[in-house]
């Protein structure tokens, strides 16, 4: 059996092209190829014995649905109360609604109280279970931590075990200066899925919330991920120049999906 994991959105909190940007890599995004064009940051996980699993839900989530072709999800995992990866839970509602179905929404329990608290109505469509302890996905042992978003404050990352092949993975969207407890999780991983935003970030380290790629190649070398995937991209990266990237590192694709044979 396979389970699929597929970027539905690779962008950061602002997507590419910025409206109010012209740079090379806007320009390239806007073009017919736009190989460069980011939605705000997703995944779709597709397993054989669980249906589908979507990890977070911004503003871009009903076009990511269109894209997939999908009209309903299994389950959500939500990795923090930031709108880029909580603004199309609105339409998520509006879908459950009109479908006559209920959304199953999974995050740590201080996230879902900031989701409450802006969003009130949600949970009448929505059900919204904590996400504090380690929960079994099909054959997947799932886990959430807690890790530092620097300025941003905080957020999750997610770790899935496989309970029969040991297989491991790890999706850690918006992250910086992690703690060494913060690290230990994704040590070792047979997949890790790294957030960076920039490729070699200009800005002061107090006004920043995620690494960037030279960063991420570093941490690598201690991690030691056997593949390793970069997402939550800015305008400062082109993935059509990947050759500064390892052979076992690579710029996430939107679109692109990954194979897991379980």
């Amino acid at each position: 059996m396979t389970t699929k994991l597929t970027f539905r959105g690779t962008g950061d909190s602002q997507g590419v092209p910025r409206v109010y940007c012209d740079c090379r890599i806007c320009d390239e995004a806007r073009s017919s190829e736009g190989i460069n064009r980011r939605l705000r940051s997703a995944l779709q996980i597709d397993m054989p014995d669980a249906g589908v699993t979507w990890i977070d839900c911004g503003p871009d989530w009903g076009r990511q649905m269109e894209a997939a072709g999908l009209r309903t999800i299994d389950r959500m995992l939500i990795t923090h109360a930031h709108f880029d990866h909580i603004g199309g839970l609105p339409e998520w509602y509006d879908v459950c609604r009109w479908s006559k179905t209920r959304g199953i929404a999974y995050s740590p329990s201080e996230v879902i109280e900031e989701i409450r608290s802006r969003f009130p109505w949600l949970t009448s469509m929505i059900d919204f279970r904590p996400f504090d302890e380690p929960i079994l996905i099909g054959a997947w042992r799932v886990r959430a931590w807690r890790v530092n978003h620097g300025k941003n404050g905080y957020s999750y990352a997610f770790r899935f075990d496989h309970s029969v092949s040991g297989y491991s993975w790890v999706y850690c969207s918006d992250a910086i200066d992690l703690t060494e407890e913060q690290q230990e999780p994704l040590r070792g991983a047979d997949l890790l899925i790294l957030g960076t935003s920039f490729f070699k970030e200009p800005f002061p380290r107090e006004t920043r919330s995620l690494y960037d790629v030279h960063e991420a190649l570093e941490l690598f070398e201690q991690w030691k991920p056997k593949q390793a995937f970069l997402t939550h991209m800015s305008h400062d990266i082109d993935i059509a120049k990947d050759g500064y990237l390892p052979s076992h590192v690579h710029y996430s694709k939107t679109g692109m999906t990954i194979e897991i044979n379980e």
